[in-house]
């Protein structure tokens, strides 16, 4: 029988602050802090010695750049939204729904596109098409062409990106709308079949409003990578928010301008979130009747069989086959490409910030979930929102938001003689990696938590035992499923992090993300595709363990 007041899993103290709840006040403390300091300079200036520095250096960048800016990553964001939501609701909704050729393949490999960072994409595809690469150079041989006889789409532009990142970047959309099909009560299809809809029409009419909250938070998720995203758009030569971030930081050494379109880009992703919960209104869709039988596959025969089976196969093939055979291609017909040192040494790195990152955002994800299950007070569940925001905010604006006082505390300490080398240290770096991505393990973390009744609290406090003993002998047996997958989530996000990397990382000190992006913007593709592959490799197996997992149902 289920128990609607659970008993507190500890004491509650009274008159006190319980110490859980500070610890978790302090994490929210330290994630809030870049987030503030970014969004600080829209009203303080960088330089206290400048008449009204913040508004001076915002109206130039209104003037010049910053329009150009907005516009390039608001037309990448359509374009993603728009063929996102075609492939992701699509596949979801036919291999929910549906039986045909392939339909148990398609289930998983649909989620593999995760495996490949975008920005590798991005360099595989440029080699592939662009005028002296093998598609355009077969096309000159087969037809004669020269150069002025033909005109061939150009990958490097802002549709060209667009297209990219939808390819890469659906499987948002197609996990949570495949699962929102699947929650539906088989009595719906049976009471729209009564009614003479056909599959089309219940769609339409059925599945896709009751499913609309589930695909509107993946198309979110989605424009959140997109606007995130460096590598690609920088590899592109398209001129978005990110890069103007970095443009502005390494190239004019301009933190003012730096930090305001970094302000610009997290009020864009808030403004996103925003839009995206106000958008549902008062409206609910709930789900009527259980699911206590899976609901029946209808078949599909013939052409309209085979029709699903490409649908389904072509985001498979361009965001993940067709890149990885591309990198396998160059990686072969590379000579000067061996394991040295410097490979060993930038797979050394990558992967120990990523075991030290996922290890942390483990042991403080279970200290926040603990503390949500033992205080239940508002200001805690207050304070562990504030950590799930960490994943909406873009790696290039938590760079500029931890730099900015981290070169302050610098500057202060070297002005009292305390050697302070905070900036460009090995800490900050994971220190901004916790920032980005404590909400994915904390998500995981809660969940398999909540699955835990009350009663074993209340059984193991009667024998006796306190928070700590409990935590480690009733609930880590329990959980070690949900932390094992926190572990692997942060550490496969840690190791395709780009943007946060490139900028905060020690002198000299390179990871695998890295040296990809370095090596292709020299055009040395055929270099970057061991790293590149490396790091798909790392992602690939967390990501397919994830996705037939899910595939199953589990």
């Amino acid at each position: 029988m289920r128990n609607h007041n659970p008993a507190p899993a500890g004491p509650q103290q009274t008159g006190s602050v319980h110490p859980l709840l500070l610890a978790s006040l302090a994490i929210a403390f330290l994630v809030g802090v870049p987030i503030a300091g970014v969004l600080s300079n829209l009203v303080v200036g960088t330089d206290p010695a400048a008449t009204d520095p913040t508004a001076a250096t915002f109206s130039h960048l209104w003037a010049t750049v910053l329009p150009e800016y907005i516009a390039n990553s608001l037309a990448i964001a359509a374009i993603v939204a728009v063929l996102g939501a075609i492939g992701g609701i699509g596949c979801a909704w036919l291999v929910a729904v549906f039986q045909f050729p392939g339909k148990r393949v398609f289930e998983w490999a649909l989620v593999l596109p995760l495996a490949m960072p975008s920005y590798v994409v991005a360099y595989a595809y440029t080699d592939f098409l662009q005028f002296s690469g093998p598609v355009q150079s077969a096309l000159r041989e087969a037809f004669g062409w020269r150069a002025h006889d033909y005109w061939f789409p150009q990958i490097r532009s802002v549709g060209g990106a667009g297209v990219l990142f939808a390819f890469v970047l659906y499987p948002y959309i197609y996990l949570l709308a495949r699962n929102a099909f699947l929650e539906r009560s088989p009595r719906m299809w049976d009471a729209a079949r009564t009614l003479g809809m056909g599959p089309w029409a219940s769609f339409f009419k059925i599945s896709l409003p009751l499913a609309r909250p589930a695909a509107a938070a993946g198309i979110a998720l989605a424009l959140m990578e997109t606007l995130a995203d460096y590598g690609a758009v920088a590899y592109f030569g398209v001129p978005t928010l990110t890069t103007g971030i970095y443009k502005s930081w390494y190239t004019f050494s301009d933190h003012a301008a730096a930090a305001q379109i970094a302000a610009v880009l997290l009020i864009a992703i808030v403004f996103l979130m925003l839009l995206e919960h106000k958008s549902r209104g008062r409206a609910r869709y709930y789900a009527v009747g259980s699911r206590v039988k899976a609901q029946a596959l209808l078949p599909l025969t013939g052409a309209r069989a085979w029709t699903a089976s490409l649908f389904c196969a072509i985001p498979v093939l361009l965001g993940f086959l067709l890149p990885l055979a591309i990198l396998l291609h160059l990686l072969a017909g590379e000579d000067t490409v061996e394991l040295s040192f410097r490979y060993v040494g930038w797979l050394q790195n990558s992967v120990v910030l990523g075991v030290v990152t996922a290890l942390i955002a483990i042991a403080i994800c279970v200290l926040l979930a603990y503390a949500a299950r033992v205080t239940r007070s508002r200001l805690q569940a207050a304070s562990n929102r504030i950590v799930s925001m960490g994943y909406a905010v873009p790696g290039a604006v938590i760079a500029v938001g931890i730099l900015i006082p981290l070169s302050r505390i610098d500057a202060w300490g070297a002005e009292r003689g305390m050697a302070f080398v905070l900036t460009g240290s090995v800490a900050a770096l994971i220190y901004a990696y916790l920032v980005r991505f404590l909400a994915v393990s904390y998500q995981s973390v809660q969940s398999g938590l909540d699955k835990i009744t009350p009663s074993m609290d209340a059984s193991a406090r009667s024998l006796g035992h306190g928070l700590g003993s409990m935590l480690m002998r009733v609930h880590a047996p329990l959980l070690w499923r949900s932390v094992t997958t926190a572990g692997l989530l942060v550490f496969v996000d840690v190791v395709k992090e780009l943007p946060a990397t490139l900028t905060v990382r020690p002198f000299n000190f390179d990871t695998l993300a890295v040296i990809t992006h370095q090596l292709a913007s020299d055009e040395r593709l055929g270099e970057a595709a061991l790293p590149a592959l490396t790091i798909v490799l790392i992602a690939f197996v967390p990501v397919v363990a994830l996705a037939r997992a899910i595939a199953k149902g589990k």
